[in-house]
């Protein structure tokens, strides 16, 4: 669609620090963001100024150093750690004579090579095709050729407009076959409403080991990779957990410092697994020197898509990256944990996580010694039927004692199949 030079596998990369921006981009992150493009960084330009120039981001001498830089190493392609405008990218390509690609273009071509489902590869043609709409007129070189021709009067529809209609038309297109996906999400959604079903998300930084601990836990073969956005599609697991039952765990697609606007809209129907969770996992990376500013990255786009109001249970991952480190569970005042220490790769401290996963969704957990007469046999049948007897011990005077645990709807459900009232029951207090 575009008269442009194809993206080459050389890249220089620039990276400028700003006195007037409070937050800067990490270098060495977006190092590792090309590297997963499949580029080969073979340059490093960097430079500082108070605030970027608005014709060609950087000034006329850092620009020669670029041009220099690209000389020397036969670069095909220069990426910006940053957000550049359409008129600045268009600029500066102008003067280098090379192809131009921003941050969020890095990002959204990563996401174009990682997306496997039908869905996946919708919502990034739809990300693609938003930044693309703004930075269409820099692909022409013949914009003033004009389409005319037997029964139109005028000169007729310019190229450009003709693709910015094909573009709107097809982003339309898009939108409407997202919200089929959306509706078909919800309907899976209410199915496991209606049936209790708790869901657990994985959320986190790109790279922080999400797949990698989603694969251990429910021993499923999601591909993890050490590189950045290696999971796209959302994928669900089903796993039975003890006093808790059935568990649907889901693996999300990674954030990143100043994810892209368009990238969250255009996957909001993958994020809405996130919004409608029970529980949160936020996996860290411990081992990373910018952890907590990772984990702030996180906390902001929970909040932008609606889902900081989740309970979450943060889990430290890698910690086989730290000396003599062992995995623990560290808890609240009210007695929750709070925060889990493990390692995916390894699997130290994976239990701890099941046992707090099981605590955090257990707080409607039923735990009485029920005593039954004779004449409760239905009951004690249901009870053994559904799995929650922990212990049975029997009386002399013929009645039993039954130590039950289970979820408080099963437990009212279970007395309601009976036909006993909570209120009528015996509960042994010596026991409790």
């Amino acid at each position: 669609m575009f008269e442009r030079p194809d993206v080459g596998e050389r890249a220089i990369l620039v990276h400028i620090d700003f006195t007037s921006h409070e937050e800067s981009e990490d270098p060495d992150e977006f190092r590792e963001l090309v590297t997963s493009a499949g580029v080969e960084p073979v340059g490093l330009v960097t430079g500082s100024r108070k605030q970027p120039s608005p014709r060609l981001f950087v000034g006329e001498g850092k620009l020669e150093e670029i041009r220099d830089a690209v000389n020397a190493n036969e670069a095909d392609v220069v990426l910006f750690n940053h957000s550049l405008s359409p008129s600045q990218e268009r600029n500066i390509e102008r003067e280098l004579q090379c192809r131009v690609l921003d941050r969020t273009g890095v990002i959204l071509d990563i996401f174009a090579q990682r997306a496997r489902t039908h869905e996946g590869k919708l919502q990034v043609e739809l990300a693609q095709l938003e930044h693309m709409s703004t930075r269409l007129i820099r692909g022409w070189t013949h914009l003033e050729r004009q389409k005319g021709g037997i029964g139109l009067r005028g000169p007729g529809e310019t190229q450009l407009e003709t693709d910015r209609r094909l573009l709107r038309e097809r982003i339309k297109s898009i939108h409407k076959r997202l919200e089929k996906v959306r509706r078909q999400r919800n309907q899976g959604r209410r199915a496991r409403k209606r049936a209790d079903i708790p869901t657990v998300s994985l959320v986190g930084y790109t790279n922080a080991g999400k797949s990698t601990l989603f694969n251990r836990i429910t021993t499923s073969t999601v591909y993890a990779a050490d590189q950045l956005f290696a999971t796209l599609d959302p994928t669900l697991r089903r796993l039975e957990l003890p006093d808790i039952g059935a568990v649907v765990m889901a693996d999300t697609v990674g954030f990143i410092r100043h994810l892209p606007h368009k990238l969250v809209e255009a996957f909001r129907a993958t994020l809405e697994e996130t919004t409608q969770a029970t529980l949160l996992l936020h996996i860290i990376d411990c081992h990373d020197s910018r952890r907590d500013e990772n984990m702030e990255q996180v906390e902001e786009v929970l909040a932008e898509i609606g889902a900081d109001e989740i309970p979450m249970l943060q889990v430290f991952n890698k910690i086989d990256l730290l000396d003599d480190f062992t995995p623990r569970v560290e808890r609240n005042e009210d007695g929750l944990p709070v925060r889990v220490w493990l390692s995916a790769v390894s699997g130290q401290g994976i239990q701890g996580l099941f046992d707090a996963i099981v605590e955090r969704l257990a707080e409607d957990v039923v735990h009485h010694h029920v005593l039954l007469g004779p004449q409760d046999g239905k009951l004690r049948a249901l009870l053994h039927e559904a799995g929650s007897v922990v212990t049975e011990e029997h009386r002399d005077s013929g009645d039993t004692v039954l130590e039950v645990r289970l979820q408080n709807r099963d437990w009212l459900q279970l007395l309601s199949r009976a036909d006993v009232r909570e209120q009528d029951l015996r509960i042994d207090t010596g026991t409790e």
